[in-house]
Formats: structure tokens, sequence, C-alpha cells
């Protein structure tokens, strides 16, 4: 790995710090975390001349880490209003659906989402997606929220617990409005046990990594855990490299 990328306490610390103020800093938060893939990332392989697809892509947190990196990066989402969150839409951003990628087989050296499979009613073909429109050696990162994690819910967490539908009309009660992620809407239960099955099942690429995200080496025994792995893990991280 790169001298600058180690999933020790100290990074899982700063991650979590960043993540508190995620609703009220969101330069921070994107910023951190944007800059923490770049990281992980490169610990992979260089990203220099690679490139980028970005799932999901949102505002230009990400454009920036990556292009600092050497990255030629092209954000997709569905929304153009998350595109334009923090800033103008990116140049070359594309419009479409994640479980429909408007590209070519073999096209891309990295295929990157971060926080999006929770997102989509079809999170499974939507990986798929990602690591067909992959070139033979390329690399693919996909992550994403675990719904019985403690932040599952997103906004509505942790009534989230007690079912997605009912912490969704609580949050309707308490603020006066739905909440964003709407769970069966645009918010959906993706769990760590499918993540691991759809990564040992799936036959196009290898498989470098299922790891928590967020959580330092040492803790990453969870994993082998049922019921442990899907309350603790927090998010889950599944990378790949297309044969």
């Amino acid at each position: 790995m790169p001298d600058d990328f180690s999933p020790d306490l100290a990074r899982s610390v700063r991650l979590f710090r960043a993540f508190r103020v995620e609703q009220t800093d969101p330069a921070h938060f994107y910023g951190t975390l944007a800059e923490d893939s770049v990281r992980q990332l490169s610990s992979y392989g260089s990203l220099e001349g690679a490139r980028v697809l970005d799932v999901g892509g949102g505002p230009g947190y990400f454009a920036r880490a990556f292009r600092a990196a050497g990255a030629t990066y092209t954000p997709l989402d569905a929304d153009l209003g998350e595109l334009s969150a923090a800033t103008e839409p990116e140049p070359g951003t594309v419009l479409g659906s994640g479980m429909e990628l408007p590209f070519r087989d073999d096209s891309l050296d990295v295929t990157y989402s971060s926080n999006v499979l929770e997102h989509v009613p079809r999170p499974w073909q939507m990986a798929d997606e990602m690591v067909r429109v992959t070139k033979p050696g390329g690399l693919v990162f996909i992550s994403y929220t675990l719904w019985f994690g403690p932040w599952g819910g997103h906004e509505t967490a942790p009534w989230h617990f007690l079912g997605g539908r009912f912490a969704a009309r609580r949050y309707e009660r308490k603020h006066g409005h739905p909440p964003k992620n709407v769970y069966g809407e645009s918010l959906f239960a993706v769990t760590a046990a499918g993540g691991l099955r759809w990564a040992r099942q799936q036959t196009q690429a290898d498989v470098l990594g299922v790891v928590p995200r967020y959580l330092p080496r040492w803790s990453w025994w969870v994993l082998r855990v049922p019921v442990l792995r899907e309350l603790v893990t927090w998010n889950l991280a599944v990378v790949l490299r297309k044969r």
C-alpha cells in the first residue's frame, strides 16, 4: 500500500469526525472522503492516466481528488440536482442509470461508486454493470451503507431498526416533510451478506478485498461473524480487478 494510506484507528477517527458534519459542512465531509478514497484506490494501482467513472458522482468533491491523482474523471448520476448540489455540473458529466450504464463493455480503467448502491432498487444489477464496463485489468470499487448498521436509515436513523416505512413516517411527522431518502423509493435494505454473496458468485473479476470501509484493519474480522457484521461494519467496500 502507498505510504499515505493506512487503515488504522487514526484514519477511522478522522472519517467518523468528518461524517458527523455531513449535513452542516458537506464540503469538509465529502472532501475528506474523496481524498481518502483516492488513497485507498491507489493502494491497488496508480490512477495516473486512468479513465475513472464515478457512478453516482454527485457534486465535484470527488472530481478534484481524482484529477489531482492524474485521472480522467467522469461522474454519472440519475439526478441533475445532485450533480449541481455544490457547483455547476462537472464538464463531461453523464445523466443515466447505474443499473444500465451508458458505456461500452470494457471501456473504463476504474469504476467507482460510494454510498449509492443502497439507493437503487436492483443493487447487484448495478454492481454487474460496473464490472461490465471496466477494462480487463481495471479496478472496480463499490461501497455502500449497510441497512442494519447505525446509519442504515440515513436521516431517519436509528428508527429504521423498527422498519423503514415506520422511520419515514416518524421523520415526516417530526419535520413536516418527507425524508430525502424514502424507504422503498430511494433507499433500500442492502446487507453485508448480500455484498459477500455477490462478490463470491460473480465470475468476471477477481476479488481483491471485501472490507469494512471505515473501520481499522484490526477490526475487519467482524465480517466473518454473521449478524454482528451487519450491525458494526457500517459501510462495506468491495474491490475487484476485472479479468
